[in-house]
This record gives C-alpha cells, sequence and structure tokens, in this order.
C-alpha cells in the first residue's frame, strides 16, 4: 500500500470518526440529530471509500479499462438504489402513495425526475456518438 493511500485512509478514518463522536456529543447533550452531522458524516465516509477504493480522497483517477468498468456500473448500480430509497423516503414520510395527498412536492418532483435522469442523460450522451 502506498503512502498516500494509506496517508488517505488514515485522515478519512479520523473525519469520519470524529464527526460520528460529535454527532453522539450533540444526540445525547442536546437531544437533537444535526443534519450538518448528517452530512459531514457522509462526505467522510465517502472520503473513505474512495480512499480504500481508489487510493486518494477525491476517487478520481482510473486508471484502466477495468477502472472505467467497475466506476460506470457502480454508478449506474448506485442510480438505481438512490431511485429506490427516494420512493421509501416519499411513501414514508407523507405515509399515502396517492400523489394528490402528498403535501411534500419538492421530495415528489425529485421521485419523478429520478425516473427520467437516466434515460435523458443516455440519450444526450449517445447523441454524441452518433
Amino acid at each position: 500500500m502506498g503512502k498516500l493511500k494509506r496517508f488517505s485512509i488514515v485522515l478519512s478514518s479520523l473525519l469520519l470518526i470524529g464527526t460520528f463522536v460529535f454527532g453522539l456529543i450533540e444526540w445525547f447533550r442536546f437531544e437533537i440529530i444535526n443534519l450538518n452531522v448528517i452530512f459531514a458524516g457522509c462526505l467522510s465516509l465517502s472520503f473513505l471509500l474512495n480512499s480504500i477504493t481508489w487510493g486518494d480522497m477525491q476517487g478520481e483517477h482510473a486508471k484502466d479499462e477495468l477502472d472505467m468498468h467497475i466506476k460506470t456500473q457502480s454508478a449506474k448500480i448506485g442510480y438505481f438504489i438512490l431511485m429506490v430509497l427516494a420512493i421509501l423516503i416519499l411513501v414514508i414520510s407523507e405515509g399515502a402513495v396517492n400523489f394528490n395527498e402528498m403535501t411534500n412536492l419538492p421530495l415528489g418532483l425529485l421521485v419523478c425526475l429520478t425516473f427520467t435522469v437516466l434515460p435523458l442523460t443516455e440519450y444526450f450522451y449517445s447523441r454524441k456518438y452518433k
């Protein structure tokens, strides 16, 4: 393991642990779950996973065709997982499956957009090569 990869893993692990500890302190002391802490925790977790997988925190350096294939497939699978989670959050938070009864319109719009973003992106990207 290279020095950069080891440094990235240690740094992102410390960031994740620090964020987790800070969130626990706020939860026990003030009895709140801070959205900023959740956001920072997700960001530091992504840094850690990128460090483990690619060797740096940003994960932008694909070395060969296999790395590019891994990035492409994981992005597509991640998109569908995010789509399902958005639908579940909408149904659970609103407690209804009828769109006319829902009051959270931005989340409803987000769920609707999840069905169109991938096909629209694929369409414009395919036009580049045709």
